[in-house]
């Protein structure tokens, strides 16, 4: 079990390469956001499971593209990184010293059960939205969700260990409050310029009570998700430096069991997980849940389509098929990267920090003439931005 005394955590920037990392996120969302609207909208593909299940299957790509641009520009040894990659995640799975596991077989069992279970949690947010936009306003769906950088930090606080900090959650509260100022600040429907709610276009709700509940519920999974996988998968070499190690535990032996989860040592595992190049871990992880998706989630494709919820049809054109493979490219970098910083940065940070791609979105709508600029959309964006800057700061 996690050390239950209070200790604060400072996280780091990491590096100029968590830094290009950020980058890479932010931009690679807003293109995605852009070019899932253009497939759903302007070219009328709206199948939006299937969008997900391909986006989501494509995250397979992110470990073997990362892998083939380490042999390409290192002398690292492919055998090494994976005996290392195999070390750390056999050391996290079964408690042991990862100095004594390279004889050990890997724990393949245990090992599917947690990438079914970080998948299915990841999942279920992307799914329970697309449900809400059916029956809410994509307005009330859009400053619902966007507060899971509100929920990230609760759950920070009671799973992480960590003490109440008046200035991370002023800036929490101010991010949130940017995106509330976005999404409701012009009174014309048409002016919405959140990212999230460029999936879909819905013609009216039925029932927005129960979208909002959707939503609720889906926000606060997503950020639970994300501080789940902070404390128990992401590698102790990842953790914010100030940290104590004893305040992480690592992934149960058993999804079912009471016993006691005993954190490895840092200093033994960091022995291990130096010889892993930055981001090999987490894109692993990405991957894995990428083929999880592939292999499991065809199952509700076809229920739907056989009850005629949503039929299933391949693009018409190449000019959607070029789309949708736009999207899978943007996807997996967003994906892989956010799934990097989460381990570097925390859930804190990295959730606050991609709300600016609500910011850069408004932007981009800005230059396409899909918007025009409003008072509103600019004070929330400085909010956003400030809210951002204030944490970026404090992890000097």
């Amino acid at each position: 079990m996690a050390c239950e005394r209070e200790s604060p955590v400072t996280p780091r920037l990491g590096g100029k390469t968590a830094l290009v990392t950020f980058v890479a996120m932010i931009f690679a969302f807003v293109g995605e956001t852009q070019l899932t609207q253009y497939v759903q909208t302007t070219l009328g593909y709206q199948h939006s499971f299937f969008l997900f299940y391909v986006v989501h299957s494509s995250f397979a790509l992110s470990f073997p593209l990362h892998l083939g641009y380490l042999l390409l520009t290192t002398h690292r040894s492919p055998r090494t990184m994976m005996s290392a990659l195999s070390s750390i995640i056999t050391a996290q799975l079964t408690l042991r010293d990862p100095r004594i596991v390279h004889s050990s077989r890997f724990p393949l069992s245990r090992f599917l059960v947690v990438i079914l279970v970080m998948t299915a949690i990841y999942s279920i947010p992307a799914l329970l939205w697309f449900i809400a936009v059916v029956y809410a306003p994509v307005t009330d769906v859009t400053a619902i969700w966007n507060a899971n950088a509100f929920f990230a930090y609760v759950f920070s606080v009671k799973l992480l260990n960590l003490k109440w900090s008046l200035i991370r959650m002023c800036a929490v509260c101010l991010a949130t409050v940017g995106v509330l100022t976005i999404v409701y600040g012009d009174s014309t429907p048409s002016s919405t310029t959140a990212p999230v709610v460029r999936r879909t276009t819905v013609a009216q709700t039925s029932a927005p009570l129960f979208g909002d509940i959707l939503t609720l519920v889906a926000s606060v999974i997503y950020g639970l998700y994300q501080v789940l996988y902070k404390k128990y998968a992401a590698l102790p070499s990842d953790l914010e430096p100030a940290a104590e190690p004893t305040q992480y535990s690592h992934i149960p032996a058993s999804a079912a069991g009471d016993e006691e989860i005993v954190s490895l040592p840092l200093l033994a595992s960091n022995q291990v997980t130096h010889a892993l190049p930055f981001g090999l871990h987490p894109n692993f992880l990405t991957a894995s849940m990428g083929l999880c998706t592939l292999f499991v989630l065809w199952v509700p494709l076809t229920a739907l389509h056989y009850y005629g919820i949503e039929e299933f049809a391949l693009p018409s054109n190449m000019v959607t098929f070029v789309a949708i493979a736009g999207i899978c490219i943007t996807g997996v970098i967003f994906n892989a990267s956010f799934m990097i910083l989460l381990g570097v940065w925390g859930p804190i940070v990295t959730s606050v920090g991609s709300l600016l791609t609500i910011v850069l979105t408004l932007i981009s709508d800005l230059m396409l003439g899909s918007v025009g600029l409003t008072a509103w959309g600019l004070l929330g964006a400085g909010m956003i931005v400030g809210a951002f800057a204030v944490l970026a700061y404090d992890m000097f």
